[in-house]
This record gives C-alpha cells, sequence and structure tokens, in this order.
C-alpha cells in the first residue's frame, strides 16, 4: 500500500455553504460525504443509484458529525447511466437546494470501470453516458446556480469576500490511453478493441479531463479542474473478474491505496486556496498539478468538439 497522507484538519469550515457529492453511497464518494458532514455545510446532497447503500453513509454521517450536520444530509438518488433519471435529479437537488440560494462545491464523483460492452438507455456506450453525459447534464442543469453563487458573498467571509463555486470531475490516469471517436463510435457498444473494457474506461475518463477543462475556459466564474484519486481498493476494482483484478493488482504493485486514502485528493481540492488551484488542472494525489505536455496534445486534438458533441446530445433534455 502506498504511505499517500493528507492533513484533514486544513478542510475549512462549511458553514453556510450547499455542498454536492455524486456516487456518494460507497467507495471513495462514501469516505468525501463523510468528511465533509463533519465540517458544518449548510446542505450536503448525495447522489447514488442505492437507498440500502445510502443508508450506510448516512449511519456513518450520524455516527461521526454533529446532531445539525447531520440534518443538513440528504440522499438524491440517481442513475447516470440515464439522462432521464439525471435530468429528475436535477430538478430535486435544486428543490432541495431551494432558499439557500448557492451551490459552492460541486464533485462529480461517480463512475464505473471495465464494464462488459453495454448501450446505456439513451443509446450512448455506457461507460462514456455513466461517467461524461451523465456529469455533463448534471452539471448544465446546475450552471445557473453555480454562476449565480460566484456573485455572492463568501459564508463567513470578510468585506468585499465573492464566492469561488468549484466543480471537480474525478478522472484518472486512463485517460492518457483514450481517444474519442465522435464519427459514430460513441454510440456503438465499442467491442472490437484489444482489451476494450478498459479502452472503454480510459475514453470515459479522458472525457472527464477534457470536459473539465473546456468548462472553465468557457465559464471562468467557476474554478473547474479534475482529479485523479489514485488506485482504490473499492468495488471498481474488487468487483471486477478475476483475470481484470490481476491486471490492477499487476500493474500497480505497492500503488493500492484505501478508500480513505482514496479520497485524500479530493478532500485536498475542496480545501485548498482558490489561488493554488490551476483552472482546467488534471491533479494527482495530493495535489500535484500533471505535466501540461500531454494534455494539451488532448485538448487540441478533443475538447472543443467533445463539448459540441456533448451540447447536441443533451439538448432535448435541458
Amino acid at each position: 500500500m502506498s504511505d499517500i497522507k493528507f492533513d484533514k484538519s486544513t478542510i475549512p469550515d462549511l458553514s453556510g455553504r450547499v455542498v454536492l457529492i455524486t456516487g456518494g453511497t460507497g467507495g471513495i464518494g462514501a469516505e468525501i460525504t463523510v468528511e465533509l458532514a463533519k465540517k458544518n455545510p449548510a446542505l450536503l446532497l448525495f447522489t447514488g443509484r442505492n437507498a440500502q447503500a445510502a443508508e450506510k453513509t448516512l449511519e456513518r454521517i450520524r455516527q461521526a458529525a454533529a446532531p445539525a450536520a447531520v440534518k443538513a444530509v440528504t440522499f438524491v438518488p440517481c442513475d447516470l447511466a440515464s439522462l432521464k433519471s439525471v435530468r429528475a435529479a436535477a430538478d430535486t437537488i435544486l428543490a432541495q437546494i431551494g432558499d439557500h440560494g448557492r451551490l459552492d462545491l460541486f464533485l462529480a464523483n461517480a463512475g464505473i470501470m471495465a464494464k462488459p460492452a453495454a448501450l446505456s438507455p439513451d443509446g450512448y456506450e455506457v461507460h462514456f453516458a455513466t461517467n461524461h453525459l451523465g456529469h455533463a447534464l448534471l452539471t448544465k442543469k446546475l450552471l445557473p446556480l453555480l454562476e449565480w453563487t460566484a456573485d455572492l458573498p463568501l459564508p463567513g467571509g470578510g468585506e468585499g469576500t465573492t464566492s469561488s463555486p468549484r466543480v471537480i470531475y474525478t478522472t484518472s490516469l486512463g485517460w492518457k490511453g483514450g481517444s474519442l471517436d465522435f464519427a459514430g463510435g460513441l454510440r456503438t457498444k465499442q467491442e472490437s478493441a484489444l482489451m476494450g473494457r478498459w479502452v472503454r474506461y480510459c475514453n470515459s475518463k479522458l472525457a472527464n479531463m477534457l470536459y473539465a477543462r473546456e468548462l472553465g475556459r468557457r465559464h471562468p466564474k467557476l474554478l473547474c479542474f479534475s482529479v485523479h484519486p489514485g488506485v482504490v481498493s473499492t468495488g471498481l476494482v474488487t468487483d471486477l473478474k478475476f483475470s481484470d483484478r490481476l491486471f490492477v493488482q499487476m500493474t500497480n504493485l505497492g500503488k493500492i491505496i484505501t478508500p480513505e486514502q482514496g479520497a485524500f485528493n479530493h478532500l485536498w481540492a475542496a480545501s485548498a486556496l482558490h489561488e493554488t488551484i490551476s483552472q482546467g488542472g488534471f491533479y494527482e494525489p495530493v495535489g500535484v498539478l500533471s505535466s501540461e505536455k500531454g494534455v494539451k496534445a488532448r485538448d487540441e486534438k478533443y475538447a472543443s468538439q467533445l463539448w459540441e458533441y456533448t451540447e447536441q446530445a443533451l439538448e432535448s433534455f435541458m
């Protein structure tokens, strides 16, 4: 196991702020949700597909956080593979936020990895649909509120201090092996590639990294970037078939970390001072800005195409 570390005492008090986390029902999402719930947010919403798993996260929060913080936490069912489900979840989230009138932190964290070839209910390759399109639709539905928040005073801040909402996408080093076929491949199961289940995953992680960069470029009021949690021993890995688990273990000897450690880069991302974070950056654990050479090459090739493709794919769900 890696000895990766993070000082949780650096996580700021979240009084008055509203937080949204996808995938808070398990893995690193549950770890992030529990840690941030301890910091007294005005409202903390987390999504997932499984209400029973959500109850386990809520029980952990009841044991770890103050009673007032527990009351501020709400679970919102959402299946990111289905754009209809995402649209309904977005409406619920906006209704729950209601009079709070702000959204300070959005962690687009949920995802799937190395699943069998399949199409989403909307006809897209299922990794691309779940990891990218679902989060992109949720982001677009929340954008007006996020940009509104950017002009509001920071809770507890000094006079003249304005909020700086953060949109943080979970990606992985897998983006380096990804490509995006906008000519039609994204609406197929992409079964033909060698190690296809991993190629499909890498493609979706490339989309996550690039979308965060493009979002920051087009919406500079927001602080948008992506983070790699590390190779984490969660259900994403332990639920794989034996050959895939062996592949992960053999290619990451000494690098596999616990779910608690896997949350460190996200907790850093939620905590670090605004001026220390590069807009659109890709960060490895903990808080290490990745070399821009490879990032820029992929950016120039795919970013604007991905944005336009995504806009068209989501248009009927807005």
